[in-house]
């Protein structure tokens, strides 16, 4: 059992709010994280699932007799993809506002789901925690960080979702994370607004996978997949909202003499990626070992400064000339740039950006890496 990083955080949260809220992609962990929780749980506890035609009832109901009858005697009910229960948020204000000491953990795969069915009712009530694909503060439990570099090509080819983390062989992980992105992933996204075609979305996706690094061009990706643009931005908005792909934009202090309007995309797991694209052979064999080193690089810090809950804006920088900085991170008026180079490789002074922000760029490679995530 590899302990996660968050756990520690519930009990923190509880000192604070009623009802903690778990986020995160599918076949991260959560189920195994609340299940862990309320086995050492100190007082009398309930684990129940969105799934269950009953519990759908119970809290889609909305009617605060039924749920007292429900809780009595828990001190503490845990409600696993809850975002399949129509008006939970409703009846969990209800619940918390109404009965005393009672307590709740619910797990969701789809944040969308949240700010419709979640959000808004549990404004001041809830605590929000991300959970995401092991980070190497959490795989640095199992080794040690000469062991982490040693195995960074695998991470870098299969990922780290636990599942595919703990399999032994080559074949039992590019199974797993078949598995994952086929019958998974794609689950609520599919089910949002009844879209029925699943060919579109994995087109966008590996458009994507193939383009990791690049600005996407909408206008682009339309045009591959036979779609008008407004149909694309609300597939990749319910995409990252899925919890698949995060979108990052352009910095800009000067719009005239810098590129601003277009966006890249990350994927939350490399194995994502290589499943989509059919690609599992070593680095040594492939021609992307970049674009898929500033994927994991970016993902990891993004879970780094998530789990730390340190708000830091993340940005990347391209100027009309022709430069270009893989992230920028801005906090509190400081300003920190970073090029991912999975080799040791040197890169040219990017004098344009150091003369403007008066800020190095510092490199991160497959020899420092350890330090920066």
């Amino acid at each position: 059992m590899i302990k996660r990083i968050i756990y520690d955080k519930i009990d923190e949260s509880f000192k604070n709010y009623r009802i903690i809220v778990l986020n995160g992609p599918r076949q991260a962990g959560k189920t195994t994280l609340v299940k862990e929780y309320i086995s050492k749980y100190s007082f009398k506890s309930k684990y129940v699932t969105g799934d269950d035609v009953r519990i759908e009832e119970v809290f889609s109901s909305r009617n605060l007799d039924t749920i007292k009858d429900f809780v009595y005697g828990y001190d503490l009910v845990v409600i696993d993809e809850a975002q399949r229960i129509k008006n939970i948020g409703l009846s969990l204000k209800l619940a918390v506002d109404n009965i005393e000491n009672i307590k709740f953990i619910i797990t969701c795969s789809s944040s969308f789901e949240l700010i419709g069915e979640v959000g808004e009712p549990l404004v001041g009530r809830k605590k929000t925690l991300n959970l995401f694909p092991l980070n190497i503060d959490e795989i640095r439990t199992v080794y040690n960080n000469f062991e982490i570099k040693e195995k960074l090509e695998e991470f870098m080819i299969f990922g780290t979702y636990p599942k595919v983390f703990t399999a032994q062989s080559k074949n039992e992980k590019i199974d797993i994370i078949n598995e994952i992105t086929n019958s998974y992933l794609l689950r609520d996204v599919l089910k949002f607004e009844g879209i029925k075609k699943s060919s579109f979305i994995l087109k966008i996706l590996r458009l994507l996978a193939f383009q990791i690094g690049n600005e996407v061009s909408l206008n682009e990706i339309a045009n591959n997949c036979n779609l008008d643009v407004k149909t694309v931005m609300k597939y990749l908005d319910l995409l990252e909202k899925s919890f698949i792909i995060y979108e990052i934009g352009a910095f800009a202090k000067n719009p005239r003499k810098e590129i601003v309007k277009k966006k890249k995309y990350y994927f939350y797991d490399n194995g994502v990626i290589n499943s989509l694209i059919s690609n599992f052979n070593s680095l040594e064999l492939r021609n992307d070992a970049g674009r898929l080193w500033e994927n994991f690089i970016f993902m990891e810090r993004l879970k780094k400064n998530m789990y730390s809950e340190s708000y830091v804006n993340m940005y990347f920088w391209r100027s009309k000339s022709g430069s270009e900085i893989d992230l920028v991170e801005e906090k509190d008026g400081s300003i920190n740039a970073y090029e991912f180079k999975f080799s040791e490789e040197k890169i040219k002074k990017i004098t344009d950006w150091e003369e403007n922000y008066k800020s190095d760029v510092k490199i991160i490679n497959k020899f420092n890496f350890t330090d920066f995530v």
